[in-house]
């Protein structure tokens, strides 16, 4: 009997140290890719809609502050994966009235543009600059819409607590080469949001690390409402905070057009 335990036990390791092999959750197996897919659902598909006051505020080594306040607004497509998002910009001055405009496509090159006020241009943002910074802060633009889920293979490391939080820790490989090389999350087993992720570059080296720091219950929707990127190698860390967080506002598409990048729609971002 001891026996058939432990090439039982052995089969199951087997099958969990390779890539797309799952880990068990009440007798249900998960694949990398399974988990990784929740973990998207749970963090940028929560509700119909969403509407958000943003502040950002970016440090750096030496401690000196930038603040930046947004309204952030998303909707989800009716049937499928896709997405649109819109962020314009308060403050300070030199960047109010910029605006950000995603369509996210399943499977294929989102388009993403930025107006900006100062020269009263709209640039449409390269899928090649898709993980340069987002407005100067450490987070990328794909980092705002989240990366296609066909765009990496996923292991599953193993099962950790993190600050007494039980997590799938699953790793990340680009398919196509990529600003970062392989990327490790730490996903809530309960909820499937990200609480941490490590960044590792082209090099092997860790270089950027996401921490979720606050998390509330919103409606239905446990939510984010703090995170930070972090810099490992300059320093420097933008922090996130979420506030009047809403769900299912009644957002319409429409919204959503390269139009509002010029004329903003005042009744979502006052």
């Amino acid at each position: 009997m001891k026996r058939h335990y432990a090439v039982v036990i052995g089969l199951l390791l087997s099958l969990m140290s390779v890539y797309g092999g799952g880990v068990s959750l009440a007798g249900e197996s998960l694949s990398g890719e399974e988990i990784v897919r929740r973990y998207h659902g749970a963090f940028f598909y929560a509700g119909k809609d969403l509407k958000a006051n943003v502040t950002m505020r970016l440090v750096d080594k030496a401690g000196k502050e930038r603040t930046r306040s947004l309204t952030m607004l998303r909707i989800n497509a009716k049937e499928g994966p896709g997405q649109k998002y819109y962020m314009y910009f308060h403050s300070p001055a030199d960047v109010r009235g910029t605006a950000f405009l995603v369509w996210k496509h399943p499977e294929k090159d989102d388009d993403r543009w930025l107006f900006i006020p100062a020269i009263k241009l709209s640039t449409r943002i390269a899928a090649k600059d898709n993980q340069s910074s987002f407005v100067g802060s450490d987070f990328s633009y794909e980092d705002i819409s989240g990366r296609d889920l066909t765009a990496d293979k996923y292991k599953p490391l193993k099962e950790d607590a993190l600050d007494g939080r039980n997590c799938y820790v699953v790793e990340s490989i680009p398919k196509e080469p990529s600003a970062f090389s392989r990327k490790v999350s730490w996903i809530e087993k309960s909820s499937y949001l990200p609480l941490k992720e490590e960044y590792y570059d082209v090099q092997g080296d860790l270089f950027k690390v996401f921490t979720a720091d606050e998390t509330k219950k919103v409606g239905n929707h446990l939510t984010i409402t703090r995170r930070t990127m972090r810099n490992v190698k300059t320093g420097h860390y933008t922090e996130v905070v979420f506030e009047a967080v809403e769900y299912d506002v009644g957002l319409e598409d429409g919204l959503f057009a390269e139009r509002t990048l010029q004329r903003p729609p005042q009744k979502w971002i006052k």
